[in-house]
């Protein structure tokens, strides 16, 4: 069932026995799941059905530290979410990316790939996505990754027409919690804005909060001042921990050998290091987009490679009357490390139309990032030297230590940490099982539960972690 209004709903008589704030991919997918198993769920979607200069408002905030997008357009804010700009690029997190790093702090999960593996052939039907591949070693220090494609599943429009349709599952559109009411052990109810204007209470035996990688913290981070610590109880590290993956052009390869790798439809290949590598250079994860350019781009790189890179373009020279292939332009897209510092706060000046402060994003890339981009780079560099397969020119900003520039990708768009998951109530928001330390009832889906980010696009792992805790929630909850 859907409604496009809480009175509607009322109308209704619809008693449920979670409430899931948010219909994104993390949204839809737990509620999907609890219908399944029969137990009657309710999702608050603060949108409506299409997207709306209005509903985006409420998203609007500050960042403070680097260049980062404005963040009333790095997220949608109407029914499907996020999904509904999603590129649909998918690949899930490595095995490494779950193991701690001596050499990063606070890196680690407390659950490891395995744990969401079971749930793999449930995600590729979700996401429309065949088998994924294993990866395919270069060398000792580099591997060809897969990075699937997908057809971009907007989650209200595969899944609008179910969910109309159940008879254990109402969608409330327009209509989302400004708050939420704890006594430190349960979430005791509440406040919602529905249309416009404020809607009054609202109670539910459990709340699942999925409301996006910035919006989790925040609705968590207002609710516990209003309920003087009532609702995070262990709150040190809520909105902490904040992830990005930084993404920018890392320079040009030639390449020589026509077999050397596979590259998919779009003529684009991924690469990513072996984790003895990671440990030997102390580096976080990171991904090489390789993208082939045509041909006589070569020609062009070779005249500029003779003033600036002259034994680059001595082996280029000596390779055109053999089998090159083409140029490439490589773009680097890498895991940051988490770091305490980089948090949402609430803006202590400004508020929405509903009253809540709005996001203040502090954001900054460290030394380590800097050293994981270069670093990257080098190594792949050094595999294709050393097999023979072409030769890489790393851009000059980044290997003379310039600042970053703000006229390219920036980031991925990709929204984590903040309500991360750990076993330390100081370091860390929900468990293992994304239930916020200290609470019964109080739970968190999406990336903001993510430990660390990897180098993969975040959400095969988010509907591959809203999969178990729909499971883990259906033999928890009784109806």
């Amino acid at each position: 069932m859907i409604f496009d209004s809480y009175d509607a709903y009322r109308a209704a008589n619809f008693a449920p026995k979670v409430c899931v704030l948010g219909s994104g991919p993390a949204g839809t997918t737990i509620a999907r799941k609890l219908g399944a198993a029969g137990i009657p769920v309710v999702v608050l979607e603060a949108g409506s059905r299409e997207f709306s200069d209005e509903s985006q408002d409420f998203y609007r905030g500050t960042t403070v530290g680097d260049f980062y997008f404005d963040l009333d357009i790095t997220r949608l804010r109407f029914m499907g979410g996020s999904s509904n700009h999603w590129a649909g690029w998918c690949r899930v997190l490595d095995k490494q990316d779950f193991e701690p790093k001596a050499w990063a702090p606070d890196t680690g999960w407390p659950i490891r790939r395995a744990d969401i593996e079971p749930y793999l052939a449930e995600v590729r039907d979700i996401l429309d996505l065949p088998d994924f591949r294993p990866d395919v070693p270069i060398s000792d220090d580099i591997r060809w990754v897969q990075l699937i494609k997908s057809p971009a599943v907007r989650f209200a429009e595969k899944f609008g027409d179910q969910l109309d349709q159940s008879k254990n599952i109402a969608v409330v559109l327009n209509t989302y919690a400004t708050e939420l009411a704890g006594d430190g052990k349960r979430v005791t109810g509440a406040r919602l804005w529905s249309n416009g204007q404020d809607a009054g209470p609202f109670s539910a035996d459990y709340f699942i909060v999925c409301t996006g990688g910035l919006e989790n913290s925040r609705l968590l981070l207002w609710s516990n001042r209003r309920s003087n610590g009532g609702v995070v109880p262990n709150a040190t590290a809520l909105g902490r921990y904040w992830m990005e993956h930084p993404t920018f052009e890392g320079g040009n390869a030639i390449l020589a050998d026509d077999g050397a790798f596979e590259v998919d439809a779009v003529k684009e290949a991924f690469f990513s290091p072996m984790a003895a590598a990671m440990e030997r250079l102390r580096i976080m994860n990171f991904g090489i987009r390789l993208i082939e350019t045509p041909y006589p781009g070569v020609k062009s790189l070779i005249a500029d490679l003779a003033c600036t890179a002259p034994h680059m373009a001595e082996w280029v020279s000596g390779k055109l009357d053999q089998n090159l292939r083409c140029a490439a332009q490589l773009y680097v897209a890498w895991e940051q490390a988490p770091l305490a510092s980089n948090q949402i706060e609430l803006s202590k000046t400004e508020v929405d139309h509903a009253g809540v402060p709005r996001i203040e994003l502090h954001w900054k890339k460290s030394e380590l990032e800097r050293r994981t981009l270069l670093e990257g780079l080098r190594l792949f560099g050094t595999t294709l030297a050393q097999k023979n397969l072409g030769r890489v020119r790393i851009a000059d900003w980044i290997s003379k230590g310039d600042d970053y520039p703000t006229n390219e990708e920036t980031a991925g768009h990709h929204h984590m940490g903040g309500t991360r998951m750990g076993t330390d109530v100081t370091r860390s928001v929900v468990d293992a099982n994304c239930k916020v330390h200290g609470m019964d009832n109080l739970y968190v889906g999406g990336s903001s539960v993510f430990c660390t980010s990897g180098q993969a696009n975040p959400t095969t792992t988010i509907t591959a972690l809203a999969c178990r805790l729909g499971e883990h929630l259906s033999k928890v909850v009784t109806v």
